[in-house]
């Protein structure tokens, strides 16, 4: 195998694979990177075992052939050539692989590519097409709320599924008990979707391939098993979690309530400065919801004690109620409103959140025990 390529497309691909590339591991395999050169391309894999991320660029192909090498090392190497550089990669034998860019000159280790897993992508049949941004917005706007609880395996992801009513949607939704984020987005087209819980480092790899590709067709494939990301030359294939999502329905409250709407950058940043008095994990801070005002208070008997205030248009009963407060920023980190709006109801119940520019969003947060 021998080939020239220009060291931005080669940069890029292999940042949109670092992700997957297993860094610890019992087979010395999964930490390197499959190089097959053909038909004036190159394809470029790495693979975990659960996900398999592949992707063709264009390059000078001198000779064809394929091989593997260490993904973290070549990455490093190509990051650091000078910006515009050309690179000629050329496999001398089974165990090296020359890499010349300018004066630079190195040898890098080699893997025979049989020893590579098959790659096996035998998923084909309808695909469900929406645009990356969108698809960026139900994993942005949920993420936050996935559990780490290792017990509750089903709860560690994203719930993926698709409305069946006449006008169809895709819905997002990710709990961990304490918090729920939900989302969702208009489909133009009713195609099949089975219903999946993308696992936590599935979401985070495709976040990264397609933030700068916003107004791009994204298509995706979804069976019981497995979920198939097609963008561009990129093919992304991950397990999914194997397991039931909760009836998250019967979370999200449907009683009537007050609202409370206040500026979502004040908010924001009386939440910030105040959770900085709290030494515990979870940050507590009691809130004080009356007469157009929300009070922010905090007591914590190693660092102080302090209030916060801020204007809010709501007139009803006064309303004392606890919350984490690092939910309440994750929450409002994502309102693209200027207004955030509350919907609480006691001190026992939870809170529900409302974006006034996207309506299709639902932030719901169990309220937390203040003395």
């Amino acid at each position: 195998m021998e080939i020239k390529i220009n060291r931005e497309i080669f940069l890029k691909s292999l940042t949109h694979i670092q992700g997957v590339v297993e860094k610890k591991n019992t087979l010395p395999i999964l930490a390197n990177v499959l190089i097959e050169a053909f038909d004036n391309k190159i394809q470029i894999s790495a693979t975990d075992l659960d996900i398999v991320i592949t992707e063709k660029v264009d390059a000078e192909i001198i000779k064809e052939g394929s091989t593997t090498t260490t993904s973290q090392v070549l990455y490093d190497l190509v990051r650091k050539l000078p910006a515009g550089s050309s690179i000629h990669l050329n496999l001398k034998n089974d165990k090296r692989l020359k890499l010349i860019s300018g004066k630079s000159d190195f040898d890098l280790t080699c893997l025979p590519a049989s020893e590579f897993p098959v790659l096996e992508d035998t998923m084909e049949t309808e695909y469900l097409e929406i645009k990356t941004k969108h698809l960026l917005k139900l994993l942005n706007k949920t993420k936050f709320s996935i559990s780490n609880d290792e017990t509750r395996h089903y709860l560690n992801g994203v719930y993926l599924h698709k409305t069946e009513d006449e006008n169809p949607k895709l819905v997002a939704v990710a709990t961990d008990g304490h918090r729920l984020s939900k989302t969702q987005i208009d489909l133009e087209e009713s195609k099949a979707f089975f219903p999946v819980i993308l696992p936590k480092k599935t979401i985070f790899e495709i976040i990264n391939i397609i933030t700068d590709e916003p107004d791009t067709a994204i298509k995706i494939l979804s069976v019981k098993s497995k979920i198939k990301f097609v963008i561009k030359d990129i093919v992304l294939i991950s397990k999914v979690i194997d397991g039931k999502f909760p009836d998250y329905e019967k979370v999200i409250p449907n009683d009537s309530r007050k609202e409370v709407r206040a500026n979502v950058d004040d908010f924001s940043s009386a939440v910030d400065r105040i959770k900085s008095l709290s030494l515990d994990k979870k940050g507590v801070i009691k809130i004080h919801i009356e007469n157009n005002k929300i009070r922010f208070f905090i007591n914590d008997s190693s660092s102080g004690e302090g209030i916060e205030e801020i204007n809010a248009d709501y007139e009803g009963e006064k309303i004392e109620i606890g919350f984490n407060s690092g939910y309440l920023m994750d929450v409002a980190n994502c309102i693209e409103a200027d207004n955030i709006i509350l919907k609480p109801k006691d001190a026992s119940s939870p809170i529900v959140i409302k974006d006034q520019k996207d309506l299709n969003s639902t932030y719901v947060i169990m309220p937390m025990r203040v003395l």
